[in-house]
């Protein structure tokens, strides 16, 4: 009897220390799910509340309400960027990032058709815009990821062919569309003829069409991120379901719809406030490409921090692309349809800091490993082109 008693009050001891573990365990998973839930209807309700706000008020009157807009804002740039990671963790490399690649673009293509029918002045906002995009993705966006993945995983790997063919046509592609103007045959501006203008948008389509059939079809491998790092990690992790990705798909969609006409909003007290302190209108093209940028920059950058360099790749110059590629035929194709005027070309110095990014690019890529000196270097060039658009 004493040895029954002994056997049930240890099994007792036994169960009563491990229910706390239980309870442990229960309270885990209670948060995990309230923290997936609370996460998932948060980024429903920001860009549906977003796109309310800009229909109940069109317009922006007091300096309370701009701040609400900009808030919304940025709460729905991280919401876009959430139902993209979603999308791109149920279709795999390359085409989640090649769907925000070319979401993003298209709504930035409307956001400068909006501006550009304000009226002359902004013949020269897609040009800006362009260049700035371009910019910002080979000197800040790269550089920041490589900085930041360095600082955090020390040395850091990509596929080399990927990236190399990613470069190869945005070098052929921004000399087409943003230095060659400059020097065009028998333009008395820095623009194309009518006939220069639809071949140069041929082109464009052409190898971004190309590109896109290489990354998806031909060399998919190229673009795929290598089993290092934390990926094989993150590979165990179940894929949403087909309803789950359809859904996100639609909400990235609404939230970046909402982006884009948050932006819009702010468009008009931006240009104010760029008049009033006497900046130089190309940062109207900036502040357009930065906002634009944001959902992609944000998905990059927590890339980067995975250690996915490859990933960040794909979107960073997977944007830079689609920019050109979608973006500019969409614009001067409009442009030639309402007879909108259309300055294409860049000044000398542009032209030098075009070609420094694009070398500096090739060059940091060039040994298929990266660490944080390249990092350092592109944020130095990024210094240098913000330092001249302010100082001109």
């Amino acid at each position: 009897m004493p040895l029954v008693q002994l056997r049930e009050a240890g099994i007792g001891l036994i169960m009563s220390s491990a229910s706390p573990l239980k309870q442990r365990k229960s309270l885990t998973h209670v948060f995990g799910e309230f923290s997936q839930r609370a996460v998932a209807g948060w980024s429903v309700w920001v860009p549906v509340s977003g796109l309310a706000l800009r229909w109940l008020f069109p317009s922006i009157g007091t300096t309370g309400f701009i701040v609400l807009t900009c808030a919304i804002l940025v709460a729905s740039v991280l919401a876009a960027v959430h139902h993209a990671e979603v999308v791109a963790h149920r279709t795999g490399e390359p085409f989640g990032t090649l769907i925000l690649a070319v979401a993003v673009t298209v709504i930035e293509a409307s956001l400068i058709l909006s501006m550009m029918a304000k009226g002359p002045a902004s013949a020269t906002l897609p040009r800006d815009t362009v260049f700035a995009a371009i910019m910002l993705i080979l000197n800040g966006l790269v550089g920041l990821c490589l900085l930041v993945g360095g600082l955090r995983h020390r040395e850091q790997v990509f596929v080399l062919q990927g990236v190399n063919a990613a470069l190869c046509v945005l070098a052929a592609m921004a000399t087409l569309v943003l230095v060659l103007p400059t020097f065009a045959i028998g333009a008395a501006t820095d623009s194309y003829s009518r006939a220069q203008l639809i071949f140069t948008s041929v082109a464009s389509i052409t190898l971004y069409g190309v590109f896109v059939f290489v990354q998806t079809v031909r060399h998919r491998d190229y673009f795929l991120p290598p089993g290092e790092g934390d990926l094989q990690a993150d590979a165990h992790a179940l894929p949403p379901t087909g309803q789950q990705a359809v859904g996100s798909l639609a909400l990235l969609l609404i939230a970046l719809l909402a982006v884009v006409l948050l932006a819009k909003t702010l468009a008009s007290p931006l240009e104010i406030a760029i008049t009033s302190i006497s900046l130089p209108r190309a940062v109207v093209g900036v502040v357009v490409a930065a906002l634009v940028l944001a959902p992609e920059s944000l998905a990059a950058y927590r890339a980067a921090r995975r250690n996915r360099l490859q990933t960040s790749l794909n979107l960073a110059l997977g944007s830079a692309l689609a920019t050109i590629g979608l973006t500019i035929p969409t614009v001067a194709t409009a442009a030639v349809i309402e007879g909108w005027p259309l300055s294409l070309g860049i000044s000398s110095r542009e032209i030098t800091l075009l070609a420094i990014s694009l070398i500096t690019t090739m060059l940091s890529f060039s040994t298929g490993r990266t660490t944080i000196l390249q990092g350092a270097v592109h944020l130095v060039l990024l210094a240098t082109y913000l330092f001249t658009i302010l100082s001109n």
